[in-house]
């Protein structure tokens, strides 16, 4: 047994000094340790043996094993290294070759005028808010005045999800971050809320996912006036233009009351929009003083509290601006139509730097 123990080890680590590969290391793993290894043959003898015999040779064969697994271990650490480093040299990368002379990438219009929103309503007082885009049925629905059974719910084609927690759904507009952030602060509150949305539609208009940005104030004696005010500073500053005129319309919301739609005055001129003066009139969003009874959900005392709300599609506010006629061209991920519709990496809205076409 002794003479076997030794020859083992001589044998097995002159073949893991010689193995070149994982697979050679590999090989003599099965064949020391493998069911059918030689090492596992003199284990399997060991019950055969006399106690005597046994206790004096099990040592040396444990010894052995616990060896060859370290020195097979440590061979495979080594050649996995060394194939590493041949990757790596193989791989380099010369970082001093010149930058191309025209810059590959873009900004996309969509995260353009998101920047120019959050640029507008910074220089307004309002901080960016944000929320997951998977709700549950109370922020997304009931706290903003939908109950279940109410007609307004078909305004919106919901994508429903399956699974527990049941009533989880694709938010269909970004006003379940105005109920968080009521519900997880005090007044007074200024945010605008971008991101994301869904719903079942699709045409050259409309697609199952778009970009809203909704704006909330809760303050004490906030009027229409305020939000009048507002809305024109940011048409202003958004077009670029200082003869803006609005128009407001009685509308219905259910989380507004009242509620309104806002058109802005507008011109048609070769075939192109050019807001400002009142020749003509356009939609741009839904806004209203929020409803008593969405204050009184979130937690605040509507006799103490009130403020107003609105919101539009920056996917809307992208096309009127930048000239686009086809939403569908927003996420076909064309190379072409970025390279013509998009903005260099560097350059960042500012109020200073103006924010017109």
């Amino acid at each position: 047994m002794s003479e076997d123990v030794d020859a083992l080890r001589a044998r097995h680590l002159a073949e893991l000094a010689a193995a070149q590969t994982l697979e050679a290391v590999e090989a003599v793993r099965v064949a020391a340790l493998g069911r059918a290894g030689t090492v596992t043959a003199l284990l399997r003898a060991l019950g055969r043996m006399p106690a005597g015999e046994r206790l004096a040779a099990a040592p040396r064969v444990q010894a052995l094993r616990e060896e060859l697994s370290a020195a097979i271990e440590a061979r495979r650490r080594t050649l996995a290294a060394e194939a590493l480093a041949l990757r790596l040299e193989a791989e380099r990368m010369d970082m001093s070759l010149p930058v191309p002379p025209e810059p590959q990438g873009s900004i996309h219009p969509i995260s353009r005028v998101m920047d120019e929103l959050a640029e507008i309503f910074a220089d307004l007082g309002f901080a960016v808010a944000e929320g997951p885009e998977i709700e549950d049925d109370w922020h997304n629905f009931t706290a903003l005045n939908i109950p279940p059974e109410h007609p307004a719910r078909a305004m919106h084609d919901t994508f429903y999800l399956a699974g527990d927690p049941p009533g989880r759904v694709l938010r269909t507009h970004t006003s379940p971050v105005q109920i968080r952030t009521m519900t997880g602060g005090r007044p007074p509150i200024r945010i605008i809320a971008p991101g994301r949305v869904y719903r079942s539609d699709s045409d050259a208009t409309h697609t199952p996912m778009f970009h809203q940005v909704e704006g909330l104030v809760i303050d004490r004696d906030t009027h229409m006036g305020h939000l009048k005010w507002t809305l024109e500073t940011f048409v202003k500053a958004f077009f670029g233009v200082d003869d803006v005129v609005l128009r407001l319309r009685p509308s219905f919301f259910p989380f507004t009351e009242p509620s309104v739609e806002v058109d802005v005055g507008c011109s048609w001129e070769g075939g192109r929009l050019q807001v400002g003066g009142a020749a003509s009139w356009l939609e741009i969003l839904g806004a209203g003083m929020v409803h008593p009874r969405v204050l009184a959900n979130c937690g605040l005392d509507p006799a103490e509290w009130q403020g107003f709300a609105f919101g539009c599609g920056i996917d809307r506010l992208a096309m009127l601006k930048y000239g686009m006629t086809d939403l569908r061209a927003f996420f076909d991920a064309d190379l072409r139509w970025l390279r013509h519709h998009g903005f260099r990496a560097l350059d960042v809205p500012t109020l200073s730097g103006g924010m017109a076409p």
